[in-house]
C-alpha cells in the first residue's frame, strides 16, 4: 500500500477503500457541521422529543470505522451498517437520516451532550457505565470484541510479548481499545491516533508493532485494504454497540428503541449485518 502522508484526513479514509465498492445512500448525504439555531420538537405530547433540524435526525460519527460507517469513495457519501441502519430508523420515525462532515472519535459524546449540533452519536460506541455518566445509549444493535492485528509475518505467540516499552501499540484516542491497551499492556508504549485506518497503516509500514481496535472493522480492513496485516489476536471483551443520545433528550432514545425494536422483528437488522458483516453477529 503507498504511503498517502500528503493526504487530508478525508481523503485519506476514501483513498484507503479505493477497491471497496459500496452503495450510495438516499437521505444520508454529508452536510455541514455547523448546528441549526432552529431546533424543532417532533411528535406531539408527552412522547416529544426536540431536533436540530425538523424532520430531520442529524447524526455525528468520525465515518472511519468500514464496514460500520466509513465515505464512499466514489460518491463521497456516508457508507457502511451503521449508516444504512440510521437510514432504516430514520424511516421508522417519518425522519430523513443525515451526517454531518466526519469530526474525531473522542468530540462526538461531548458534541451530542452539549446539544444543538447533532441529535445523535454513532460510531459503534460501546455501551459503558462511565460513558452512561455523560450521555444516554439507546438499547444495543450489535455484540463485538476487540482485535490485535500486527503485520502478517510477525511471529506472535500471545499478548505478554508486546508489553514492553519498546513496542509501539496504535489505537484510536478515547476508545475501548485504547483503554484495553492502557489495561493489559501498561509497559508497552501507547499511540494514540485518530483513527483505526491511520493505526493500520502505522502497523503496516513497521512504524507500529500492533494496533488495536473493535474486532470487525480490524477484520475487514485486513481482508480488504491491509492484506499484508492479520489479526493475530481476537479479544473477548463482549462488547456492545448503542446509539448516543443526549440525557436531555429521552423520549427521542425511547423512540429510537422502539425503531429499533421494529427492524429486530421485522428482519432489517439481521438483513443488514448479513450484508455488511456476512452473517448475524
Amino acid at each position: 500500500m503507498k504511503k498517502l502522508v500528503s493526504l487530508s484526513r478525508r481523503d485519506f479514509i476514501a483513498c484507503a477503500f479505493a477497491a471497496v465498492g459500496s452503495a450510495a445512500l438516499a437521505g444520508c448525504g454529508s452536510s455541514s457541521s455547523s448546528s441549526s439555531t432552529d431546533a424543532s420538537d417532533a411528535s406531539s405530547g408527552s412522547d416529544s422529543y426536540t431536533l436540530v433540524k425538523a424532520g430531520t435526525l442529524t447524526v455525528a460519527s468520525d465515518l472511519a470505522n468500514p464496514p460500520l460507517d466509513y465515505v464512499d469513495t466514489d460518491t463521497n457519501e456516508p457508507a457502511g451498517f451503521e449508516v444504512e441502519l440510521m437510514q432504516a430508523i430514520g424511516e421508522k420515525l417519518g425522519l430523513t437520516s443525515e451526517y454531518l462532515s466526519p469530526m474525531k472519535f473522542d468530540t462526538i459524546i461531548p458534541t451530542v451532550k452539549q446539544g444543538g449540533t447533532a441529535d445523535v452519536g454513532v460510531s459503534n460506541f460501546t455501551i459503558t457505565d462511565e460513558r452512561k455518566e455523560e450521555i444516554d445509549f439507546t438499547d444495543p444493535y450489535l455484540d463485538s470484541n476487540q482485535g490485535l492485528v500486527t503485520k502478517a509475518d510477525y511471529d506472535f505467540e500471545d499478548q505478554e510479548q508486546l508489553n514492553s516499552e519498546d513496542i509501539k501499540i496504535a489505537a484510536q484516542s478515547g476508545t475501548t481499545g485504547e483503554s484495553w491497551v492502557q489495561e493489559n499492556l501498561p509497559n508497552a508504549t501507547l499511540v494514540s491516533l485518530d483513527d483505526p485506518v491511520v493505526a493500520l497503516t502505522g502497523v503496516s509500514s513497521g512504524l507500529y508493532v500492533a494496533a488495536v481496535a473493535d474486532l470487525p472493522v480490524m477484520q475487514y480492513l485486513v481482508n480488504n485494504s491491509y492484506t499484508d496485516c492479520k489479526v493475530a489476536l481476537e479479544i473477548p471483551t463482549g462488547e456492545q454497540y448503542g446509539i448516543v443520545v443526549s440525557k436531555d433528550n429521552p423520549n427521542l432514545t425511547a423512540a429510537i428503541n422502539d425503531a429499533l425494536a421494529e427492524l429486530d422483528s421485522d428482519g432489517t437488522l439481521s438483513s443488514l449485518k448479513e450484508k455488511w458483516f456476512g452473517a448475524d453477529i
